[in-house]
């Protein structure tokens, strides 16, 4: 963590007793912010939000009025790209800065890093003191994907699960059942690959670095992990195993030009009705689901991400989560402003203007799922239930590990032995990680 003069000197004035009366002014910020004239006891003072644009922006500050109105605060609330919101918060944390007070964060990207920098302030002694909030409402999966080293360090905002897309129409025409298992997926792929009619088995991400989150389900569901017991294992029978799943469903039904595939490719061709089977993220749903997008929106069916043999075993993760930043001298009303965008009212209305959200109640409200498809939302619940809260190789250098993680799969779609692959990649991946626990 970052010390700055100024910090050390505070504590070195807070720790002698005769001059405690300097420390408390240290906290006159919050202080005044506690005891001031609004509603909720807080002062008319203004905190500093940076959020990326989205449904739960835009619901947050629809709803602000009435929040600001409720507790005295006014919010200066200011919505960026997600590259902008990233170059943006680098820039401001980097340097200190008080402000933003609240903002919005990839976990899986950014919150190792992050905590390491000393930029993000712990929340469990504040969701620990506050029933009310119904902390444990939140997905365990969820949460996995907001703390570090045991700190919960961000609240989750919107999560992503992995299922299944499919086409129900040629299911049916061929009198096959909706794949509940990996091998029975890998069978119905061969039987509907069908390149001479332009409709093919499998799509899915095939460029390097986007496509490991959505291999990383093929891994967990054979057993293995991108890392295991703080040790690389990339090359283990389990993860290599899953690997190779991954790759033989794209090398043998996919469509040609995979490896330039990120999500908005390989949706396409599925909501072209190019492909019978589809993997990805449940929030893009809508791209498969809207007729204006999708050619078989009428057509297209939705199932758990099928079992291998440890199980179905989809991730389950909190995409964006807000969280407080360690150096703003209003965490107090921080918080309350926290609170108030992860609860279950706000998540309530964020989710019927289609961003999902982590608490299980608003999931089993009828209110909450208004609306989704029927059957999505039984995916989805199941998902949460049984998911794995990250998706991603778990360090500070994510992007050098997705990296090393997708090229296994490249050479694999290029002929390579997967296994081989894994045993050179598994020496860089530690290499990452060893670099990453000396900075």
């Amino acid at each position: 963590m970052k010390f700055t003069i100024i910090r050390r000197l505070t504590a070195l004035v807070c720790s002698v007793s005769l001059l405690g009366l300097l420390c408390a002014c240290a906290g006159a910020n919050d202080s005044a912010s506690r005891n001031g004239a609004g509603k909720g006891g807080f002062a008319d003072r203004t905190l500093s939000v940076f959020m990326g644009r989205g449904p739960a922006a835009d619901v947050i500050k629809a709803s602000l009025p009435e929040f600001e109105s409720e507790t005295g605060l006014r919010v200066d609330l200011q919505i960026f790209s997600n590259e902008q919101l990233s170059t943006k918060l680098t820039v401001q944390l980097d340097a200190d800065s008080s402000s933003p007070d609240v903002f919005m964060l990839r976990p899986l990207e950014e919150l190792k890093l992050f905590h390491k920098n000393g930029w993000l302030l712990p929340l469990d002694d504040y969701v620990r003191r506050d029933a009310d909030y119904e902390f444990g409402d939140f997905s365990p999966s969820a949460i996995d994907s907001t703390t570090d080293n045991g700190q919960l360090l961000s609240i989750p905002l919107s999560t992503e699960q992995q299922i299944l897309y499919y086409r129900k129409d040629l299911l049916q025409k061929a009198g096959i059942p909706v794949p509940r298992t990996l091998d029975e997926l890998e069978e119905a792929a061969a039987k509907l690959h069908d390149p001479q009619n332009g409709v093919y088995g499998f799509v899915a991400r095939g460029q390097k670095n986007a496509l490991v989150t959505q291999l990383s389900s093929f891994i967990f569901s054979e057993g293995g992990d991108f890392q295991t017991g703080g040790r690389a294992s990339l090359n283990s029978p389990d993860t290599v195993k899953g690997m190779t799943r991954y790759v033989n469903l794209l090398k043998r039904y996919g469509p040609p030009g995979v490896m330039n595939m990120g999500w908005p490719q390989a949706m396409g061709i599925f909501a072209q009705g190019k492909a019978a089977f589809y993997t990805d993220a449940s929030a893009i749903y809508s791209s498969a689901a809207d007729p204006d997008k999708s050619a078989v929106a009428d057509k297209v069916g939705y199932a758990l991400f099928p079992a291998g043999q440890a199980g179905a075993k989809p991730f389950n993760i909190t995409a964006w989560g807000m969280a407080i930043n360690a150096a703003s001298a209003k965490k107090e009303a921080a918080w309350t402003f926290l609170r108030w965008a992860t609860s279950k009212d706000l998540v309530m209305r964020s989710q019927q203007k289609g961003n999902p959200g982590a608490r299980s109640s608003v999931w089993n409200d009828p209110q909450g799922v208004s609306g989704f498809p029927k059957e999505y939302i039984a995916v989805v619940n199941e998902s949460i239930r049984s998911g794995v809260g990250h998706d991603r190789p778990q360090v500070i250098s994510v992007g050098d590990a997705r990296d090393v993680v997708g090229d296994i799969v490249i050479k694999g779609l290029l002929g390579e032995d997967v296994q081989e692959s894994a045993d050179k990649a598994n020496i860089e991946f530690q290499l990452i990680m060893d670099r990453d626990n000396q900075k």
